[in-house]
């Protein structure tokens, strides 16, 4: 598979402050890749590095097989879309969507041609002659999408795009890069602190936390197999569930909960007895009629319950900390009932608890 943007032992510093970490990325031809991770972690750093507006301190990037770590932005081939529209208020929608390439000294039947493709792509065709005052903050997202799009370029980078839109829209637009994407099948690399932007959008998804990529993987791998406990931690609504206990011979305990990990794929086999924290999803945990097939019963006391329509919240206490048990919208459930559930540790998370590394 050829790469499209090779990030080869990449650093910034700003002054003493190291932002990124010796980083090293190789992102496929047509991939759609998203960093992930709460402010701060250098995701919109490392973006901003690859479109050429900051300059590393150390390392290279390379953009189809060519080194650019000098070169100007506009020398890149890239296409970039930022959190705020940054249209051009005085000029219609057309005349923002052809502004570059006028000053690129591109033939007008060209920019025409580009112009209308764009549009009809982001089914924008009826606001061509519009000015940015007189649209809706979905509309102006899309027009600053068509900017970039019309450039013509390998690779697409997105700071935020979605984050000043309310949650419809975000949803909608959401869906709308997933099939621009696959019509234009150019390569995308997206930054966002939302999960949900990243699991629905990206191919893979490098999750980044003070200036080192933590995993690097696809949404299934990063959900189900998360390679340490903070990216089982950053990844699910509600978050996993932690018990911090023992492992040996085979079964995680931790007071009278005893758990034989029966069924668990482990990262290395032969795992010695240690100090272990088990991650558990409140959407895998086993309840209703499902329970009597459950590898193991446990009984926990409902705190609270938490009713959101299409599923049911549970708040609990499991071997003496809060447990959280996402159940079936129509589950019959109240406080202070005691509540038998089941556990699968096939599909649990074993982590070190000293190294914090899956197990």
């Amino acid at each position: 598979m050829s790469h499209s943007v090779q990030i080869k032992s990449l650093d910034l510093q700003f002054g003493a402050v190291k932002v990124l970490k010796n980083l090293n990325l190789d992102i496929h031809e047509g991939e759609f890749l998203v960093l992930l991770g709460s402010s701060g972690c250098g995701k919109s750093t490392l973006l901003n590095c690859i479109a050429g507006l900051l300059e590393p301190t150390d390392g290279q990037i390379w953009i189809k097989g060519k080194n650019v770590t000098w070169a100007e932005p506009s020398e890149r081939g890239i296409g970039m879309v930022f959190q705020s529209y940054a249209l051009y208020p005085q000029m219609t929608v057309k005349g923002n969507l052809s502004f570059g390439l006028k000053n690129a000294k591109v033939p007008k039947a060209e920019i025409d041609k580009r112009v209308a493709r764009a549009a009809e792509v982001l089914q924008i065709e009826a606001l061509l002659d519009r000015k940015p005052g007189a649209l809706s903050g979905g509309q102006r997202q899309r027009v600053a999408i068509g900017r970039a799009l019309v450039r013509d370029v390998d690779v697409f980078l997105f700071d935020e795009p979605l984050s000043n839109l309310d949650a419809k829209l975000r949803a909608d637009l959401r869906v709308e890069l997933k099939r621009l994407h696959n019509q234009l099948e150019n390569t995308m690399i997206y930054v966002t602190h939302d999960q949900v932007e990243a699991m629905t959008l990206a191919d893979r998804i490098a999750i980044m936390k003070g200036g080192n990529i933590m995993q690097l993987g696809t949404p299934d791998e990063i959900y189900n197999r998360p390679q340490n406990i903070y990216v089982a931690d950053f990844i699910g609504s509600p978050s996993m569930n932690f018990i911090e206990g023992q492992y040996s011979n085979g079964v995680f305990s931790k007071g009278e909960l005893s758990l034989p990990m029966t069924g668990y794929e482990y990262v290395a086999p032969k795992t010695a007895d240690r100090g272990a924290t088990i991650g558990i999803r409140p959407e895998h945990v086993i309840t209703g009629e499902l329970v009597s097939g459950a590898p193991v019963k446990v009984e926990v006391d409902v705190d609270i319950v938490e009713p959101m329509g299409s599923d049911t919240l549970v708040w609990a206490h499991l071997a003496g900390k809060p447990f959280r048990i996402r159940m079936d919208g129509s589950a019959r459930v109240s406080a202070k009932e005691r509540l038998t559930i089941g556990i699968d540790p096939s599909r649990a998370s074993l982590f070190d608890t000293k190294t914090e590394n899956r197990l």
